[in-house]
């Protein structure tokens, strides 16, 4: 079997699927590429037996047939080519693998495909068709709030929830909440799974200006783009019901730059206690004051900024790191929070959004400290 390839081309590829290789996997076999070769393509797949993705690229093949290759090895030497054409020739015995470039010849030791794990074929029903930047900024916008709590595994992934007219992503903690709809859509079917972190993750680094076709079934979720398949066993438990605790009814509304937000928040929370990571807002007409405070250390720090505000005057308190992850994620130029009382959440959104989407992230209060 032999396959001619940009090495740039292929070094994008491998790169792309590389993230679902395993660190330590107990299956040795996952610490490898498995190479496909078809007429005119070869099909590079990578697995950690969770979550599993292919990349397709066009090359001139001879011979049909599948062979692993080391991922970390392979990685490493085409990092060091530069930009050339390789030239792939594989034992189907001996699985041995050469690669010959400008510069010298390279052997390598491949292993029997057959023991690599059987990767899910794309279903034929396709649920669901996505852009796939609204979609990478989707996971952007909500992966970061799911928890990293190994006991609460029903929230440690990103819950997909498809309906006849929107499609919204979800993630919490119990603390903080995100959730981003995109609607204008048309769905085949109505469906709700909840997507691991890893797979999150692989699929938001891989995903590009393609349209992503999503399917699901009860146990796995399948996203098609461009060159890449992607499918992913799915968690298994019951993600919460949590656009019941989106308080309704929040009166009173602050709207302010979000840098301004976000640059005095950093340098307040230096301040902060290192435990509760409590700022506190004393809202007024057209001002914000942020301050903390450490008892321990005596230390403290305070803040005015100008803003808009409608609403009675009030003291919340937030955990700054919470909130400054909120307003990292967030690219609208200001954002606007809705409160209603001290022991309430409040509810932070971007003042500009895209077309077809809305965001809303839910923030829950600390104790405020004497």
């Amino acid at each position: 079997m032999r396959f001619n390839v940009s090495s740039g081309r292929l070094l994008q590829a491998l790169q792309t699927i590389s993230g679902a290789v395993p660190s330590n996997p107990v299956i040795p076999i996952l610490e490898f590429f498995l190479f496909e070769l078809k007429p005119g393509l070869v099909e590079i797949s990578a697995s950690d037996n969770t979550v599993s993705i292919k990349s397709i690229i066009e090359a001139n093949v001879e011979g049909n047939g599948r062979v692993a290759i080391p991922a970390r090895l392979l990685l490493d030497t085409l990092k060091s080519f530069p930009e050339q054409p390789l030239t792939f020739q594989i034992d189907p015995e001996t699985h041995a693998v050469a690669i010959t470039s400008s510069h010298g010849k390279y052997k390598l030791v491949g292993a029997d495909a057959g023991s690599f794990p059987m990767l899910a074929d794309f279903p034929d029903a396709k649920i669901v068709q996505l852009d796939g930047k609204v979609l990478q900024d989707a996971i952007n916008t909500t992966i970061f709030a799911a928890t990293n709590d190994e006991m609460r595994l029903n929230l440690s992934g990103i819950f997909f929830n498809i309906s006849a007219a929107d499609v919204k992503l979800a993630a919490t903690d119990a603390h903080k909440l995100v959730q981003y709809t995109i609607s204008g859509i048309q769905a085949n079917k109505l469906v709700s799974f909840t997507l691991p972190k890893k797979g999150a993750n692989l699929l938001k680094n891989a995903l590009a200006d393609n349209p992503v076709h999503l399917a699901a079934n009860d146990k796995m979720a399948f996203f098609s783009f461009g060159n890449i398949e992607m499918s992913c066993l799915l968690i298994d438990k019951k993600f919460p019901d949590y656009e019941n605790v989106i308080p309704r009814n929040n009166d009173n509304i602050l709207t302010i730059p979000r840098n301004d937000l976000l640059n005095s928040l950093k340098r307040i929370a230096i301040f902060a206690n290192k435990t509760t990571n409590q700022v506190n807002f004393a809202i007024s007409d057209g001002s914000l004051t942020i301050s903390a405070q450490d008892l321990d250390f005596s230390n403290e720090a305070t803040e005015q900024l100008v803003c808009e505000y409608d609403g009675e005057p009030m003291t919340i308190a937030f955990n700054a790191r919470f909130l400054i992850e909120m307003l990292q994620v967030l690219h609208s130029e200001h954002i606007r929070m809705e409160l209603s009382t001290p022991d309430r959440a409040g509810l932070l959104f971007p003042a500009q959004t895209p077309d077809n989407v809305d965001i809303l992230m839910l923030l829950m209060p600390v104790v405020t400290r004497g």
